[in-house]
């Protein structure tokens, strides 16, 4: 077997790059994950905006840490007693302006407008933010594969129930959807869900983002149905169930891989839209959603207070959405990737 008989013209760019010529040997074939692991990891951009989100998810889960070993205050800790601009004893002026970041210990990023720590308060929002995106991608994911799956696979009736549901709750833009869900879960206090819990917001947005996930998912599923291998498996007897979970399923598992950094990153960015629209995160809870409301009031006196968490929010979905377009690329099959010696 030579290097310019492999499968596609990918894997003779690669041999003929590793020192393969004609009549070579061809060296034992590649997996499509092993290939797409080699993608990724030459592509370095990806990488490393993949290594900051992970950095921002290891700070936020040690925010009690910070909290009690470090700035030695609560989050919810106010400090406004007092006169004068200097922070301790107190963090907030007379005219009601918090004092600015002191680069020390406490108060790194100054204060709000109720004397809290803004930095505790960034890292403990983030939790709840990183949190909530984390649930709602779960939903979406779950309920868009089930969907997704069974309308593809099925057709018929199933199909246009399914795809009629999913066309209602598309025909709504996010925000103004979350916004009323949102407001309707808190106030009539279904599923046994208070106004202040964290599900409310994950619950509302995994439940807008299902038709941008499900569509897709079905669009596939229609494609495979076609295809030779699940003819072969009905003939073999196979029910519909077990093909839809052994030979479909694995075929979407690029799909849907690619579908989770993309809905995670659009999941918190409707969570600080929705909270600063005052239908996501409640007081107590911070959220950097919550951090950019509040700080809106105080702008341009304190501009660390909307400044503060809106970097860290940019940066988060930014290092997501770059990793995941390079995981994008390393799953896409007809990427070409250079094998060095």
């Amino acid at each position: 077997m030579t290097a310019t008989s492999a499968t596609g013209t990918e894997f003779s760019d690669e041999f003929a790059s590793a020192g393969l010529g004609e009549g070579d040997q061809v060296p034992a074939g590649i997996g499509p994950w092993r290939l797409a692991w080699r993608r990724l990891r030459r592509n370095k951009t990806a990488l490393f905006f993949g290594g900051v989100f992970i950095l921002i998810v290891v700070l936020c889960l040690l925010a009690p840490v910070y909290s009690h070993d470090v700035a030695h205050i609560s989050p919810a800790a106010e400090n406004i007693a007092g006169q004068g601009n200097k922070c301790p004893p107190t963090c907030v002026s007379v005219t009601g302006i918090p004092v600015g970041p002191t680069w020390t210990t406490q108060y790194f990023f100054g204060a709000d407008r109720n004397g809290r720590d803004v930095a505790v308060r960034l890292l403990y929002g983030g939790r709840n933010s990183l949190e909530i995106g984390a649930v709602a991608t779960l939903i979406t994911m779950f309920f868009a594969i089930i969907l997704g799956v069974l309308s593809g696979y099925f057709r018929g009736i199933l199909d246009g129930v399914i795809n009629r549901a999913l066309d209602v709750i598309w025909a709504f833009p996010a925000v103004l959807l979350g916004v009323a869900l949102g407001a309707t879960l808190a106030v009539s206090g279904i599923l046994f869900l208070h106004g202040t819990s964290l599900l409310v917001p994950a619950l509302v947005i995994g439940i807008v983002y299902i038709p941008y996930v499900a569509k897709p998912i079905r669009g596939q599923v229609l494609v495979l149905r076609e295809r030779e291998f699940i003819d072969a498996a009905r003939q073999q007897g196979l029910s519909s169930w077990r093909i839809m979970f052994t030979e479909v399923m694995p075929n979407l598992a690029s799909t849907i891989i690619v579908f989770v950094p993309l809905i995670l990153a659009n999941a918190i960015l409707l969570e600080a839209a929705l909270t600063y629209l005052g239908a996501g995160v409640q007081p107590p809870n911070p959220s950097w959603g919550t951090m950019i409301s509040d700080g809106i009031a105080q702008l341009p006196a304190a501009f660390h207070d909307v400044l503060v968490p809106g970097i860290m929010l940019v940066l988060t979905v930014l290092s997501i959405n770059m990793f995941g377009d390079g995981l994008r690329d390393a799953l896409d099959p007809r990427a070409k990737v250079r094998i060095a010696r």
